[in-house]
């Protein structure tokens, strides 16, 4: 995929809609639910992009392999969500597009056993199919749905093709 691809509008319609199984509800309500889920999948490795759901998840010790923020909840900033222990990356991905530097990132935080927290420069959100595709199957990526709640997507085969099929788009759209 080459440097900083455009998001179609047609896909970042498309994107918007849940990728997963959507959770409705208060922070607890959701919180508890993906906790459930986690419990019943014993996932190899748990993903959140986004920093609502990134902050609710680490603050309820459920623990994560990989953190997906840029800082910021609804274009607002915020307090930088602190983690303990494991690695910060730091890079750019302008809104509406993925670059290259954030899917390495995404690539080797799984190749290392700390946790890791990459803070985006940028926008966070279309990270989402990235994660999903360099995660081991079977892990768990949890996303923030605006207005609706969380969104948990059980990494799959079929999920992977998904989300190469999307990056292949984009690195189509030369722009």
């Amino acid at each position: 995929m080459s440097e900083n691809n455009p998001i179609s509008p047609e896909l970042r319609e498309k994107l918007k809609k849940p990728w997963g199984k959507l959770i409705r509800g208060s922070f607890d309500k959701t919180t508890n639910e993906i906790r459930e889920i986690i419990k019943e999948e014993n996932p190899p490795c748990v993903i959140t992009v986004g920093d609502v759901v990134s902050k609710n998840l680490a603050k309820e010790d459920i623990d994560l392999k990989l953190l997906i923020v840029d800082n910021k909840v609804m274009r607002t900033n915020i307090k930088p969500l602190s983690l303990p222990e494991g690695e910060e990356v730091h890079v750019k991905n302008p809104p509406g597009r993925i670059t290259q530097e954030a899917i390495n990132a995404i690539r080797e935080a799984f190749k290392t056993d700390r946790i890791v927290k990459i803070i985006v420069d940028g926008e966070e959100d279309l990270l989402t199919p990235v994660a999903v595709l360099y995660a081991p199957e079977n892990s768990i990526v949890v996303y923030g749905q605006p207005g609706e709640g969380a969104v948990v997507v059980k990494v799959t085969k079929d999920k992977k093709d998904e989300a190469a099929a999307i990056l292949k788009v984009m690195s189509a759209a030369k722009g």
